[in-house]
């Protein structure tokens, strides 16, 4: 990988890693569309290039992390998910990061199932507006529904977003929410990973991973300031539309065929 793919993975990574349309998902058909091959290297890179977004989060919303209440209801919702990456990392990694059908399915059905649920979705009016009223059920909760990102293309982020919809979250609340909780859940996912493999990357894929972690960082911080000011006034649907569009144009570039 040059330091050039690097870059634009990275970018790639910090627009995509908080709209619901799936990070993994197009940083492996990113990876796909430059040319690059599955090794472990580059499975490693798609994993790590998330601490560059993670820090974004962090340098806007540290305050957050002082505050008690949040970190207790950030726990409660990154257990499901530790315990379930922990469980499938190994078949995750083997068989399911990199397959590109996987994530071409995922991105189609999961905009469907996206645009569904904005049709049908009311909010009522007694939804829980801060982080701090969300209850420790429905934090353990959104951490299952989170659990279901470990498919590649699913997206963490629209999981997280319906669940927490789904169990009376206001908008803002729940988006603010998967923010903070992508913190703990990419940090685990990311340190099982370096674990596992740093000391098989040479000091040039060291530089690599760090010219798409800074990529990441600022983009990231960017993509969070959008989505905010997009909920304001829009729901969902155009980003599942965005996910079917997507996976057809993918498929017809990467596979070409359906």
């Amino acid at each position: 990988m040059t330091l050039i793919q690097s870059l634009i993975l990275g970018i790639v990574e910090g627009i995509t890693e908080f709209l619901p349309i799936s990070s993994t998902g197009h940083l492996i058909l990113a990876s796909g569309l430059l040319g690059l091959s599955q090794t472990e290297f580059q499975k490693s890179f798609e994993i790590v290039i998330q601490l560059g977004a993670i820090a974004s989060v962090i340098f806007l919303y540290w305050r957050s992390f002082f505050d008690v209440r949040v970190i207790k209801r950030l726990v409660a919702g990154f257990i499901p998910t530790g315990i379930i990456g922990l469980a499938l990392y190994k078949v995750v990694k083997t068989y399911f990061i990199g397959n590109e059908h996987i994530v071409l399915w995922s991105l189609f059905l999961g905009g469907l199932a996206l645009i569904v649920f904005e049709l049908f979705h009311m909010e009522s009016e007694d939804a829980k507006d801060t982080i701090q009223s969300i209850s420790y059920p429905q934090a353990i909760a959104i951490g299952f529904f989170q659990s279901i990102a470990i498919i590649p293309g699913v997206s963490r982020s629209a999981a997280t977003i319906v669940g927490g919809l789904l169990l009376g979250l206001k908008r803002k609340t729940i988006v603010e929410f998967s923010f903070l909780l992508a913190v703990p859940t990419m940090l685990a996912a990311t340190g099982l990973d370096l674990l596992k493999n740093a000391s098989s990357f040479s000091s040039d894929q060291f530089g690599t991973l760090a010219v798409g972690f800074i990529a990441s960082f600022a983009v990231a911080a960017l993509s969070i300031k959008f989505l905010l000011g997009f909920i304001r006034n829009h729901d969902f649907i155009p980003f599942g539309a965005y996910r079917i569009l997507a996976a057809g144009a993918f498929w017809l570039v990467i596979l070409g065929t359906f």
